[in-house]
Protein backbone atom coordinates (compact mmCIF):
# COMPACT_ATOMS: atom_id res chain seq x y z
CA UNK A 1 0.00 0.00 0.00
CA UNK A 2 1.32 3.55 -0.68
CA UNK A 3 2.25 5.84 1.96
CA UNK A 4 1.85 9.07 -0.11
CA UNK A 5 -0.80 10.77 -2.64
CA UNK A 6 -0.63 13.89 -4.95
CA UNK A 7 -1.88 16.97 -3.81
CA UNK A 8 -2.59 19.81 -6.20
CA UNK A 9 -3.52 23.45 -4.20
CA UNK A 10 -4.42 25.73 -7.03
CA UNK A 11 -6.38 29.59 -7.22
CA UNK A 12 -7.09 31.15 -10.28
CA UNK A 13 -4.54 33.33 -10.61
CA UNK A 14 -1.26 30.37 -9.84
CA UNK A 15 -1.09 26.81 -8.77
CA UNK A 16 0.09 27.43 -4.71
CA UNK A 17 1.19 23.81 -3.90
CA UNK A 18 1.83 20.21 -6.19
CA UNK A 19 3.81 17.54 -4.77
CA UNK A 20 3.64 14.12 -2.65
CA UNK A 21 2.35 14.48 0.90
CA UNK A 22 1.76 11.64 3.55
CA UNK A 23 -1.30 13.68 5.55
CA UNK A 24 -3.30 16.83 4.35
CA UNK A 25 -4.96 18.95 6.84
CA UNK A 26 -7.38 21.42 5.69
CA UNK A 27 -10.30 23.63 7.35
CA UNK A 28 -14.01 22.29 6.12
CA UNK A 29 -16.68 24.04 6.76
CA UNK A 30 -17.69 21.53 9.89
CA UNK A 31 -13.96 21.53 11.43
CA UNK A 32 -10.88 20.40 9.82
CA UNK A 33 -10.59 17.29 8.09
CA UNK A 34 -7.68 14.90 7.62
CA UNK A 35 -6.57 13.12 4.32
CA UNK A 36 -3.81 9.95 4.21
CA UNK A 37 -3.19 7.95 1.64
CA UNK A 38 -5.84 5.53 -0.15
CA UNK A 39 -8.51 7.65 1.72
CA UNK A 40 -11.93 7.02 0.72
CA UNK A 41 -13.06 9.41 -2.15
CA UNK A 42 -15.19 12.70 -0.68
CA UNK A 43 -16.11 16.19 -1.52
CA UNK A 44 -16.29 19.25 0.51
CA UNK A 45 -16.29 22.77 0.71
CA UNK A 46 -13.54 24.54 2.45
CA UNK A 47 -13.30 27.78 4.31
CA UNK A 48 -10.14 29.69 5.50
CA UNK A 49 -7.67 28.68 7.71
CA UNK A 50 -4.31 26.95 8.21
CA UNK A 51 -3.51 23.63 5.30
CA UNK A 52 -0.76 21.56 7.23
CA UNK A 53 0.64 19.01 4.56
CA UNK A 54 3.30 16.65 5.77
CA UNK A 55 5.59 15.63 2.87
CA UNK A 56 7.52 12.26 2.72
CA UNK A 57 10.66 13.77 3.95
CA UNK A 58 9.20 14.68 7.24
CA UNK A 59 8.94 18.40 6.81
CA UNK A 60 5.63 20.04 7.19
CA UNK A 61 4.17 23.20 5.32
CA UNK A 62 1.95 25.66 6.48
CA UNK A 63 -0.11 27.33 3.99
CA UNK A 64 -2.80 30.20 5.01
CA UNK A 65 -5.93 29.98 3.21
CA UNK A 66 -7.69 33.22 2.85
CA UNK A 67 -10.73 32.34 1.42
CA UNK A 68 -13.51 29.66 0.49
CA UNK A 69 -12.57 26.49 -1.69
CA UNK A 70 -13.59 23.18 -2.76
CA UNK A 71 -11.72 19.65 -1.91
CA UNK A 72 -11.85 16.32 -3.79
CA UNK A 73 -9.86 13.32 -2.65
CA UNK A 74 -10.16 10.80 -5.31
CA UNK A 75 -7.62 7.35 -6.31
CA UNK A 76 -4.65 9.06 -4.37
CA UNK A 77 -5.03 12.45 -5.87
CA UNK A 78 -6.16 15.28 -3.30
CA UNK A 79 -7.09 18.82 -5.37
CA UNK A 80 -7.84 22.01 -3.67
CA UNK A 81 -9.09 24.97 -5.29
CA UNK A 82 -9.19 28.07 -3.50
CA UNK A 83 -11.15 31.02 -5.00
CA UNK A 84 -8.32 33.58 -3.99
CA UNK A 85 -4.83 33.16 -2.30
Amino acid sequence: MDKDFFVSIASPEKTIYEGKAVSLIVPAELGYLGVLANHAPFMANTVSGKIIIRQPSGESLTLQAQSKGFLEVLQNRVTLLLSAV
